[in-house]
């Protein structure tokens, strides 16, 4: 035996070692050769009203430095990028105020992207946030999701344009009624301040004109009165339109108000696939601590659509009132 180890013709260590490598080598020929694959490229975007700064990642390679693009010269890079390369490239950024636009427009340039809620992207806690580090951190956790792992990103669904302007009726309506009830609630505080009783809805026309307050006091919520007039005015306006827009057949107790509002934030009810689903977004799953033995159950989450949740304890309400004579069965939905 030794001299057959000694004449390179049995299995020495050295000798095994060598040859596992040599199986291996060749084995990764054979399955890039029989399963070629472009080497996909990954961008993490970090989102601003002026600019983007950018983080590139070649197939497994360590991520590049952060770039900095206006907005045109991002898309025009971009698509010299996808041009040039001919790879498969994934984009990623955070949902944020300045809308859904850039996902439209990477996707007609061939380039497949996602948009991710909002996340705390400091994982290590180290205290330092910058633009680079942001767009880093979400293009390793895309370079994770597009290997498989769908729990890297909590994915967003990107409404079209049609549902963002059904959207904006209904908002723009919320908004209104806040500054409505801010206003108003200016003018009491006046009143309180001053040792008076305070006045419910003092601003409407006949409770203005006998309101009982200093003269120098109703100058003062005359400035405040016609913007409120005018408000109110706005507000029945956009009510009736989206009443108007309510689908027939509603459920018994839903108002119309309501109904419309629940609809268009949905979108489309075929985005889910289950009642958990509905309820995660939605908000209204109870929170849970439990470790060990140990099982704490709290209070709902909030962790879905405020607009939905906000909608659903309005109509609960009303039904409430409802039930106990306190409201009219057609002034359903119509909550402040």
């Amino acid at each position: 035996m030794r001299e057959l180890s000694g004449a390179g013709l049995g299995p020495t260590p050295d000798n095994m070692n060598n040859t596992i490598k040599v199986e291996s080598s060749s084995l990764e020929e054979t399955r890039g050769e029989f399963n070629p694959r472009a080497v996909a490229i990954k961008l993490g975007i970090d989102v601003h009203q002026e600019f983007y700064v950018v983080v590139c990642q070649e197939g497994g390679g360590n991520p590049k430095p952060a770039q900095r693009f206006k907005k045109e010269a991002f898309l025009s890079w971009a698509a010299k990028l996808k041009q040039k390369s001919g790879a498969e490239i994934h984009a990623v950024y955070e949902a944020c105020g300045f809308g859904f636009g850039l996902q439209p427009q990477l996707t007609a340039l061939g380039i497949a992207c996602y948009v991710v809620c909002p996340q705390k992207l400091d994982e290590r806690n180290q205290r330092v946030k910058t633009d680079g580090r942001d767009a880093k951190a979400l293009c390793l956790k895309l370079d994770r999701l597009v290997e498989g792992n769908r729990e890297a990103l909590a994915l967003v669904r990107v409404p079209t344009e049609e549902e963002e302007q059904l959207w904006a009726i209904h908002r723009q309506r919320e908004q209104l009624v806040r500054a409505r009830k801010q206003l108003e609630a200016q003018g009491r505080s006046l009143m309180v301040n001053h040792g008076l009783e305070p006045v419910k809805s003092w601003w409407k026309r006949r409770t203005f004109a006998a309101l009982c307050v200093p003269e120098w006091m109703k100058q003062l919520l005359s400035n405040s009165q016609p913007i409120l007039l005018a408000l109110e005015e706005k507000i029945r306006a956009l009510t009736v339109q989206l009443q108007g827009a309510a689908a027939p057949g509603q459920p018994r107790g839903l108002g119309a108000m309501t109904s419309v509002v629940i609809d268009r934030e949905i979108g489309s009810w075929n985005r889910f696939n289950n009642r958990r689903q509905v309820g995660s977004y939605f908000g209204l799953c109870p929170g849970e601590y439990s470790s060990g033995q140990t099982r704490v159950q709290s209070c709902v989450t909030k962790h879905g659509n405020p607009r939905l949740r906000a909608a659903l304890v309005e109509l609960a309400v009303d039904l409430w009132r409802l039930r106990t004579g306190r409201l009219n069965p057609g002034q359903l939905g119509l909550t402040d």
